[in-house]
């Protein structure tokens, strides 16, 4: 599928959320409701033959696509959230930010051992909270079946992070 019209719809904002950032904004993509579909497609696409048992994605602009890849699939949906939001028992991971350090969590009963998880977010940059949400689906018994981004900042290096799992990025920028 071909992203440009996704990748043109991408707003280019510097120097937010401090000086020397290039912040990428996807809020033109969600509210045109046909780039909204179509970076949908493209995240599900790969999956419609050979479905997944559930996609999980990360709090927050993860649960926009994630939800709506589940919903295309016809699967569940395992939300992934920071340390504290979940009200049932379970599971947590921590990992390290360029800042310090945080803590995602799922709930125990969120899967089955053996069951094939599909990944979502909306970003790839550092890796760190994709890297500590597989390792929570592995800790739980799961299979990790692709971990996919919309957009990824490949000189983050952070598919570095995720080597050894199937990495998919509808939108590669060289830069950060």
């Amino acid at each position: 599928m071909n992203c440009n019209a996704l990748r043109k719809a991408v707003r280019e904002i510097p120097d937010f959320p401090k000086k020397g950032i290039l912040f990428r904004d996807i809020t033109p993509i969600l509210a045109d409701a046909q780039l909204f579909r179509q970076s949908v497609a493209v995240l599900a696409e790969r999956h419609l033959k050979d479905k997944p048992k559930a996609v999980a994605a990360i709090d927050a602009r993860g649960f926009i696509f994630g939800a709506a890849v589940a919903h295309k699939l016809g699967v569940g949906f395992i939300p992934i959230r920071k340390k504290g939001k979940l009200p049932f028992k379970t599971l947590d991971e921590s990992y390290d930010l360029e800042y310090g350090s945080a803590t995602i969590s799922v709930h125990a009963d969120a899967l089955k051992p053996g069951d094939r998880i599909l990944i979502v977010d909306d970003l790839l940059a550092t890796g760190g909270t994709a890297a500590a949400c597989a390792r929570l689906i592995e800790r739980l018994g799961g299979k990790i079946v692709e971990i996919a981004f919309l957009i990824e900042l490949a000189g983050l290096k952070g598919r570095a992070k995720l080597a050894g799992y199937p990495v998919f990025s509808a939108i590669i920028y060289e830069g950060c």
